[in-house]
């Protein structure tokens, strides 16, 4: 998969392409029923199939303060859109200028002088462009003059409800990890990178890896049961407190991520992991002393260790399971 990072840098052999449009925030089932009808229209045409993201997603940049929490960074979006009918992502700037481009100019500039796209693929709430003055209908008219064809992917339901990042993050926010895992397609994850932290957790006797998540706002937050990939072969059982550390020097002001891995042993600074949440074991809360701490860490781990442990665990999520789609290439 070639990243094409802005539209600067995109180039002639670029030209002629079937593309989606859209933020793939999460990259959840719905958005995968749009790569399997985009990797049909790549068939169809013997074009490359383009995705295009936009970095910071619209909201972000319209009202920073009051954006909802993403569900993947740029990385981990980018891994979970690495697969092997897409070929290429263009990560567009999302800033003033962008936002200023009419739609007539979005269709001009991008899908017809920057791709020269044959199909352009969106979703039944797509807008573009200045205001959001483009829709669906105005982007058929445009492909009527241009000679390109558009198609709109269905919404993709499960049990009757609407597939969306919002849903997703709703059933994070509310501990129902499972309901999450069925909407992605897989266990909500976390990457990052093992970071130095202040040892608090070893003088507790509970040696942690801290993730520093770049961001300020998390879709959910508490103490889970966890499996962790990229440590060892096999993904490794954890408990994880995603929060603000309340008891620890009266707390910090971005949420991080700590990662107890149970049964294990060994030097994690700098490696990059993946942590996937499996259960919702509490929600954060400020003890009175280390002590009380060290007291529910205890009761924690012994609770993941049961879910661990626990006959019949199946589905999203299940022990050893992938947690990839079946076409995911290693990035």
């Amino acid at each position: 998969m070639e990243l094409i990072r802005g539209l600067q840098n995109l180039r002639p052999r670029h030209r002629g392409c079937v593309v989606t449009i859209g933020n793939f925030d999460g990259v959840h089932r719905g958005h995968r029923a749009v790569m399997d009808q985009l990797a049909a229209r790549r068939a169809q045409f013997g074009l490359p199939s383009v995705v295009m993201i936009f970095e910071p997603q619209p909201l972000e940049f319209f009202r920073p303060d009051r954006s909802p929490p993403r569900l993947t960074r740029l990385r981990e979006k980018l891994s979970a859109l690495n697969l092997d009918i897409v070929d290429r992502v263009l990560c567009v700037r999302f800033d003033e200028e962008f936002a200023a481009i009419t739609a007539e100019e979005f269709v001009d500039r991008i899908l017809v002088d920057g791709l020269a796209a044959r199909f352009v693929l969106v979703g039944d709430d797509f807008r573009f462009g200045q205001g959001r003055s483009g829709d669906y209908e105005s982007l058929q008219a445009a492909g009527r003059r241009h000679g390109f064809d558009v198609g709109q992917q269905a919404t993709f339901v499960i049990d009757g409800k609407r597939v969306s990042s919002t849903a997703v993050r709703e059933a994070l926010g509310g501990g129902d990890l499972e309901r999450a895992a069925t909407l992605l397609g897989y266990p909500f994850a976390i990457h990052g990178r093992v970071a130095h932290g202040d040892q608090r957790g070893r003088t507790l006797g509970y040696p942690t890896a801290n993730i520093h998540l770049l961001r300020r706002v998390v879709p959910l937050l508490g103490v889970f049961a966890c499996q962790v990939r990229g440590v060892t072969k096999q993904p490794a059982p954890a408990v994880a407190n995603l929060g603000y550390r309340p008891t620890i020097a009266g707390g910090l002001a971005v949420p991080i991520l700590e990662v107890h891995l149970l049964d294990f042993s060994g030097n994690l600074y700098g490696r990059h992991v993946r942590v996937e949440f499996l259960y919702r074991i509490r929600e954060e809360r400020k003890f009175d002393s280390y002590e009380e701490l060290r007291a529910q860490i205890e009761r924690d781990e012994a609770q993941a260790r049961a879910f661990f442990d626990s006959p019949g665990r199946e589905g999203p999520g299940a022990a050893g399971e992938t947690t990839a789609w079946p076409t995911t290439r290693t990035p």
